[in-house]
């Protein structure tokens, strides 16, 4: 193996390491992973830059501006009250429609975005109630990862599969995974209602004063909120379209955004910029540099002819080796950094002999977005929600933790690997 490609494989397994102990900031050690493989001369500049994929950059920052102007209308604390009052107040209906919502949400915004809309207005909801609010927490986590993995905006590793490759639009992740995404969530509210349905009961008293409460008052500014809607219906219309418009996801989420802030005024730009989530995009930005290191050395294309031999190019074989080998590292690694190295590797399979990726690629969707559900530490949303709730003296234990999600993301997998079998390889 030449030197550049160790030196390649060095950087990475180190920066990896470090990024899984969680004791440098994940943003920190990929940026200055990239700066080393850049010093090191594993790549150039030029060449570094080809490799970052500003498409998926672009969508990150496109939604995150149009749904941080859409929070300040009160719309996402209107909606949860709503549903917990259309549920008389009953903690096992609120539970239901918390997680159903928060699965449509994270689908059409992003996974990250809607718990952390969600869980404030939640801890609110079982503070009114008096009742633990770990269920509620936990079932938004699972219904997070789940939502998110039935459209291409839904959870980073969609976005960064769509964005690599141009032919799974919008509405191929849409027809694709949406189906096998609403039989798990379905799958799993009878499950949820079992395990924990007696540990979130409340007084006549407590329901009825939460029916008093007054949903509309959480709508701060009717205008704004009007001029939301209509931009945020827009974009999604767009992202439908997107490929007969001949444009790029990234194109129609800046479109969306800048006309977002064009009608509500220099103001809303400046507080929106400042919601701009800037740490993971360079978090994206380190990553892909790294991973660049791997591909211009060939250390990738070692890898895709080792998996092909392993499986014989079976195209069954190699798909239930990258679904369930996603799922499993995912519940314990970061899946981003996980699914930016093996995109890249499933292209290579494509020019030794695999003719037909399309299955490869929704395996490895389903088992990154999927596996998330499987600890504490699988997905950014999970993480989220646990740094929320240990600020309201709620902490949520990775061992506790490990012992619900996991068993719930191993059904979810074997689920997925029925319907990849089914559906495209029989």
């Amino acid at each position: 193996m030449e030197q550049q490609a160790i030196w390649a494989i060095v950087i990475f397994a180190v920066i990896y390491g470090f990024i899984i102990s969680e004791k440098i900031h994940r943003t920190i050690l990929a940026m200055f992973g990239a700066v080393l493989v850049v010093v090191f001369g594993i790549v150039d500049q030029e060449t570094a830059l080809h490799h970052i994929d500003f498409n998926t950059l672009g969508l990150l920052v496109g939604m995150m501006i149009i749904v941080s102007v859409t929070a300040e209308t009160g719309l996402f604390k209107y909606i949860a009250l709503k549903a917990a009052k259309l549920a008389k107040g009953k903690p096992k209906r609120i539970l239901l429609a918390l997680t159903l919502i928060t699965a449509l949400g994270s689908a059409f915004l992003d996974n990250v975005t809607t718990v952390l809309l969600m869980v404030p207005v939640t801890l609110s909801i079982t503070r009114a109630l008096q009742i633990k609010p770990f269920p509620f927490l936990f079932t938004q986590i699972i219904a997070s990862n789940v939502g998110g993995t039935a459209t291409l905006i839904g959870d980073p590793p969609n976005i960064m599969i769509g964005s690599a490759v141009k032919e799974l639009t919008f509405m191929a992740f849409i027809n694709n995974l949406s189906p096998i995404a609403v039989i798990i969530i379905l799958s799993y509210l009878p499950i949820f209602l079992i395990m924990f349905g007696r540990q979130i009961e409340t007084t006549p008293e407590l329901r009825a004063r939460m029916m008093e409460m007054d949903e509309r008052a959480e709508i701060t500014d009717v205008k704004l909120l009007r001029t939301c809607l209509a931009v945020l219906g827009l974009t999604i219309v767009g992202f439908f379209l997107h490929q007969s418009l001949h444009l790029e996801s990234a194109a129609v989420a800046l479109a969306g955004a800048f006309l977002l802030l064009l009608l509500t005024g220099e103001k809303r730009m400046e507080e929106a910029f400042r919601h701009v989530e800037w740490t993971t995009l360079f978090f994206f930005v380190g990553l892909f540099v790294l991973v660049s290191g791997l591909v211009e050395t060939g250390v990738i294309a070692k890898l895709a002819q080792q998996a092909i031999a392993f499986t014989g190019g079976d195209l069954l074989a190699t798909s239930m080796l990258i679904l369930w080998l996603s799922a499993i590292a995912s519940a314990f690694l970061d899946n981003i950094p996980f699914v930016a190295t093996m995109i890249p590797l499933i292209q290579e399979m494509g020019s030794m002999g695999v003719t037909n990726l399309e299955p490869l690629w929704w395996s490895l969707a389903l088992g990154a977005c999927l596996g998330g559900n499987g600890t504490l530490v699988g997905a950014s949303a999970n993480l989220i929600v646990a740094g929320l709730a240990g600020k309201e003296g709620h902490p949520i234990r990775f061992a506790k933790f490990l012992k619900i999600g996991f068993p719930l993301m191993l059904l979810s997998i074997v689920l997925s690997s029925l319907y990849i079998y089914f559906r495209y390889l029989m």
